[in-house]
Formats: structure tokens, C-alpha cells, sequence
């Protein structure tokens, strides 16, 4: 959009949202927009995320995990995330449960 469409919108007395910036600037990533990234590249039980814009924690519940390491339950996500990890989101700290260990982390 650049300074000139940002400013044109302001003056106009468009609301402008908190995620609008000049190009040259980062997008502020809200904990929604993670959990729909995830939600869109994965089959998911449940996801959470919580952050404050800069970093992030998220609970993943998925059947895909089973069977697989931690560092590759890990590698799904970063692969529905896609360049968004490089681009978009600064830290992610993530809980990778099938949904057999969620059922017993639910049970406590």
C-alpha cells in the first residue's frame, strides 16, 4: 500500500487496523493468525496460541504426531507455518501432543 495509501486512509477517517503498517515495516502477527496457519496447513485436534506479537506459544493436538519424534512433530508445523517462521513470526514455543497424551494432560 506504501506511505501514500496509508496516509490517504487515515485522512479519509478509514478505522485503520492494528496490523496495517508501511511496507518497509513488519506485520504485527496477532495469536489467531498463527493458530489459523496452523489450522489451515495440518489436521488438528486442537490448537492454542498465545503471544504478544513478538513471541508466541502454541499447544498443538494432531494424530499426525503419532509415532513420531518431538523434532519431527515439530517439522509438520514449521511446515504448515511455511516462510511465515521467516517472514512474519519472530519465536515459537510449541507443545506437540497426540491426542492420546492430551487426553491424559486433560485428565490431571
Amino acid at each position: 500500500m506504501g506511505d501514500f495509501g496509508f496516509i490517504a486512509q487515515w485522512l479519509a477517517g478509514t478505522p485503520l487496523s492494528p496490523r496495517m503498517c508501511r511496507e518497509d515495516e513488519m506485520i504485527m502477527v496477532l495469536p489467531q493468525d498463527i493458530k489459523q496457519y496452523i489450522e489451515s496447513g495440518l489436521v488438528c485436534q486442537y490448537v492454542d496460541v498465545s503471544g504478544d506479537g513478538q513471541h508466541f506459544e502454541a499447544i498443538i493436538v494432531s494424530a499426525l504426531f503419532e509415532g513420531k519424534s518431538r523434532v519431527a512433530q515439530h517439522q509438520l508445523v514449521y511446515r504448515a507455518l511455511g516462510d511465515r517462521m521467516r517472514e512474519e513470526i519472530h519465536a515459537l514455543s510449541m507443545r506437540t501432543l497426540t491426542p492420546a497424551q492430551w487426553a491424559e494432560v486433560e485428565v490431571r
